[in-house]
């Protein structure tokens, strides 16, 4: 497959720059693979498509603020995304960065502490070490902004450059437990308690697994065969009772329904469902044409052209089927991306 396979033309509009309240008010593209037929409905109509005996497996990572920003020592501004942290020392993108030198130190904004510079890194990234040291959560919370995707612009829908403080609930799953993502697992925007009270009053159990989306999510393909694209790792741990709800729902022939790409990448990382629970790290990188192993239902966004996540969506369907959907989608004046309307793959 091409990367031009994975173009399409969106009108700029159709980016949705604000999250539909409530959040399950949101538009449903329901596809049905086995025949290609394509309904619309509401997010909270997605009750009437799942069974009982299904298994929800959704991803709880949490969106961290992982946007802050220095000065170097000249006084000039400094843009910076967490990515995460280990013992050799914390990896950041940095911008603009072709003029920052090892060792150089740079002073946070908001807050006594200084960021060395280490070791620099590909596509921007450096590997930095805080002083006085301090825990990486810790720091964020007291001086980073909610990390929104760029083409939610400065300027539209009311917006004033920096995100607003809603935006640290609204770009958040309702069930998000582990800090670490610096993008959300957006698919799972559209939940709200009440409708998953309702699914588990139908029968319909939810299973949690983590992936901190991180680069290996949102980083452009830059090559033109998709087979030599090379995916960031990310971490990733899913547990035995999570395992234990999946398997019994296979055994007694329910679906297991992803919701999202992350939590895909999660599942068809696994060599096997028979096991105690895994952790570590995936650069599992799903693309047509591919046989899926631990999924049958996905819940998903639309996505940007080019991406990973559309390379995804393409093999869960087929490219014909979701180039018609997404078609669909933008005559219909569906709303696209991260706080946009959502898609039920069956």
């Amino acid at each position: 497959m091409r990367i031009q396979d994975l173009q399409y033309d969106l009108p700029p509009e159709l980016i949705a720059q604000r999250p539909t309240e409530p959040r399950d008010a949101s538009r449903l593209l329901v596809l049905e693979r086995r025949t290609g037929r394509v309904q619309h409905r509401r997010f909270s109509d997605v009750c009437a498509f799942l069974n009982p005996g299904d298994v929800l497996v959704v991803n709880d990572t949490r969106v961290i603020p992982a946007r802050f920003f220095c000065r170097r020592q000249t006084g000039g501004l400094i843009e910076g995304l967490f990515l995460h942290g280990d013992d050799a020392g914390w990896s950041v993108l940095l911008k603009p960065a072709a003029r920052l030198a090892t060792g150089e130190r740079l002073k946070c904004a908001g807050r006594a502490v200084e960021l060395v510079l280490i070791e620099r890194r590909p596509r921007g990234q450096w590997l930095v070490r805080p002083e006085p040291a301090v825990p990486w959560l810790e720091l964020l919370e007291s001086i980073g902004q909610t990390p929104l995707p760029p083409y939610i612009c400065p300027d539209s829908a009311g917006r004033t450059g920096t995100p607003d403080p809603s935006d640290r609930e609204s770009y958040q799953t309702v069930y998000a437990e582990r800090p670490g993502a610096v993008a959300a697992p957006t698919a799972g925007l559209h939940f709200t308690p009440a409708l998953l009270r309702t699914l588990e009053q139908r029968g319909i159990r939810m299973a949690r697994v983590t992936l901190h989306v991180g680069l290996g999510t949102f980083a452009p393909i830059d090559v033109e065969d998709l087979a030599e694209h090379k995916m960031h790792s990310e971490w990733f741990d899913i547990q035995g009772q999570a395992l234990a709800a999946i398997r019994a729902a296979r055994s007694a022939g329910g679906r297991v329904v992803a919701v999202g790409t992350t939590t895909v990448r999660v599942l068809e990382s696994l060599s096997t469902l028979e096991s105690t629970g895994q952790e570590g790290w995936t650069d599992k990188f799903i693309y047509p044409p591919y046989r899926f192993r631990h999924v049958d239902v996905l819940i998903t966004n639309f996505h940007l052209p080019g991406s990973t996540l559309l390379a995804l969506v393409m093999a869960f369907a087929n490219p014909e089927q979701m180039r018609a959907a997404y078609n669909e989608a933008i005559t219909q004046r569906y709303r696209f991306f991260s706080y946009g309307d959502a898609m039920l793959i069956l």
